[in-house]
C-alpha cells in the first residue's frame, strides 16, 4: 500500500491480515518491518472477491495483488515529491513503474492435492481486445474454465510486464510490422535486438510457493522453458498438461513458429478443422 494513502488504512488492512508480505521464498514476512535489499519480498493484497465472467458464465474467484517492496518504494518517494509539487493530476504516472502481478483462486485450490494451475503472461492484444493474431485471450478464458471444472480448483497467476515475451507492448507493435513483412515471432524480436524470451517467472515463483505450501501442481503449459524456469526456483513437483486452444488462420504461423522454438505442439493441433 502507498503512503500518500492515509497510512491508518494502510494499517487497518494489515489487523485485517488483507495486507500481508512475503520473501523469495514464499514464507511470510513481517510486513511492517523495514525494507531489506538483501531480501526481496512482494507485498500482497487480498483477498478480495471477484465474480468474473471470462467463461460467458459468473464465478466468483479471490484475487491477491502483488507488488515489489522495491517498486512501492520507488512510487512512495515520487508520491511524496508530488505532492510537495502539489502535482495530483501527475499521481497517474506513479503506476507506470509497478508491476501487479495477480493470483486468482478457483474454487477449493488450498485443499487440493495437486492443483490445477496456469501463470498466464499478460497479452493486452490477445487478453483485452481480442486478437487472433496469438492464441492468448482463449488460452486465459479456457484456464478459468478447466481450473473452475477441477474438483478442488487451483490456481491462475497473471503475470504483469511479460507483454511480447517481456518486450513490452511497444516493442511488441513493431515485431508485428516486422511479422507482416515476413518474419515469424523471434526472428522479429531478432532483428530489434531483443530476446527471444525475455519474461522473468521469479515472482510468479514466489506466488506459487506461498499459494501451494510444498504441494505438486499440474500446469497448463505447452512451453518447456517455463517449466525448467520454475524448476530452477525450486517449484520441481511440476506435472505439464496440454493447454491449446484458439488455432485459427491468422495464428497458425505464429503458432508454428512456437512449435519450432520448442513448444510442445503437433502437426494435427495446426491443421485446418474446416
Amino acid at each position: 500500500m502507498f503512503t500518500y494513502i492515509d497510512p491508518s488504512i494502510r494499517q487497518r488492512l494489515i489487523e485485517q491480515d488483507r495486507l500481508t508480505r512475503i520473501n523469495g521464498d514464499g514464507r511470510e514476512i513481517d510486513v511492517t518491518s523495514p525494507d531489506s535489499p538483501a531480501e526481496p519480498a512482494l507485498e500482497i493484497l487480498g483477498p478480495i472477491p471477484m465474480p468474473i465472467g471470462l467463461t460467458g458464465r459468473s464465478l466468483t474467484v479471490q484475487w491477491y495483488a502483488f507488488v515489489r517492496r522495491t517498486e512501492l518504494a520507488r512510487v512512495d518517494e515520487l508520491a511524496a515529491e508530488l505532492r510537495r509539487q502539489g502535482g495530483q493530476r501527475l499521481f497517474a504516472s506513479l503506476t507506470s513503474s509497478m508491476a501487479v502481478n495477480s493470483l486468482l483462486v478457483i474454487g477449493d485450490a488450498d485443499a487440493a492435492e495437486q492443483p490445477l494451475v496456469r501463470v498466464h503472461s499478460n497479452c493486452l492484444t490477445g487478453d483485452v481486445f481480442g486478437s487472433e493474431r496469438c492464441e492468448c485471450g482463449p488460452q486465459l478464458a479456457a484456464a478459468v474454465d478447466r481450473i473452475a471444472g477441477e474438483p478442488g480448483g487451483g490456481y491462475l497467476v497473471y503475470m504483469a510486464g511479460h507483454e511480447g515475451r517481456g518486450i513490452g507492448l511497444w516493442a511488441k507493435a513493431a515485431t508485428y510490422l516486422l511479422q507482416d513483412s515476413g518474419e515469424d515471432t523471434y526472428e522479429a524480436n531478432r532483428s530489434l535486438g531483443l530476446p527471444d524470451d525475455s519474461r522473468d517467472f521469479s515472482d510468479a515463483a514466489s506466488i506459487l510457493k506461498w499459494a501451494l505450501h510444498g504441494r505438486p501442481m499440474r500446469l497448463l503449459t505447452n512451453n518447456p522453458k517455463k517449466i525448467e524456469d520454475l524448476h530452477a526456483m525450486g517449484l520441481t513437483d511440476v506435472t505439464p498438461v496440454k493447454h491449446l486452444v484458439g488455432v485459427g488462420e491468422f495464428n497458425r504461423r505464429y503458432l508454428d513458429a512456437k512449435r519450432t522454438w520448442g513448444h510442445r505442439i503437433d502437426d494435427t493441433d495446426l491443421s485446418p478443422t474446416d
